[in-house]
C-alpha cells in the first residue's frame, strides 16, 4: 500500500511504501543497503535526499530535479533518514567535496546506478556537456532527443 502526503512545499511529495505485492514495495525486513541497490537498479536517475533536510538542502534537491527536468529527464527522488543516507554507495572518485554517504548534508545523484555527486558536480557535468552524454548512455534520454536539443551525436 502506498501513501502520499504533502511535505509542506507545493512541489514536494513524500511517498510512504508499506508491505504489498508490488515490486516497488519496501519489505520491512529489507536492509537499507538492499533497498538502495534495488531503487538504483529500477530507475536510471535517482536523487537521494535527507528526509530531515534543511531548507537549503531541499532547495539543492529542487534545483537538481529542475535542471534534469529542463533537459527532459525526470528523476526518482527518494528521501532517506540519516542512517539510510550513510548506507549510500560512495563516490568512485572518493571526492572529499561530496561526502553525502559519509554524513554530508546535501542530496546525492546517481545515474545508471553510479554515484555522480551533489549539486556542484551535476552542474559541472552539465556545463561541460558531459551530463547529457551520461543520460543517453544509461537510457534516461533518447539519442535523438539529445541530438535535437544539444547537437550530441
Amino acid at each position: 500500500m502506498q501513501k502520499v502526503k504533502s511535505c509542506g512545499r507545493n512541489d514536494t511529495v513524500r511517498l510512504e511504501l508499506s508491505r504489498t505485492s508490488s515490486t516497488l514495495a519496501m519489505e520491512e525486513d529489507e536492509s537499507a543497503e538492499s533497498r538502495i541497490e534495488r531503487l538504483l537498479s529500477e530507475s536510471p536517475v535517482v536523487i537521494f535526499a535527507r528526509s530531515s533536510s534543511t531548507s537549503s538542502t531541499g532547495c539543492m534537491c529542487h534545483v537538481m530535479r529542475n535542471l534534469l527536468a529542463t533537459i527532459g529527464v525526470h528523476p526518482t527522488v527518494v528521501q532517506l533518514d540519516d542512517e539510510e543516507m550513510k548506507a549510500l554507495p560512495g563516490d568512485e572518485d572518493g571526492d572529499p567535496e561530496d561526502p553525502v554517504g559519509a554524513g554530508g548534508g546535501g542530496p546525492a545523484v546517481f545515474i545508471g546506478g553510479r554515484r555522480v555527486g551533489g549539486l556542484e558536480r551535476v552542474v559541472a557535468l552539465h556545463l561541460s556537456g558531459q551530463l547529457v552524454a551520461k543520460l543517453v548512455e544509461v537510457g534516461a534520454m533518447k539519442q535523438g532527443d539529445a541530438a535535437a536539443m544539444y547537437g550530441v551525436a
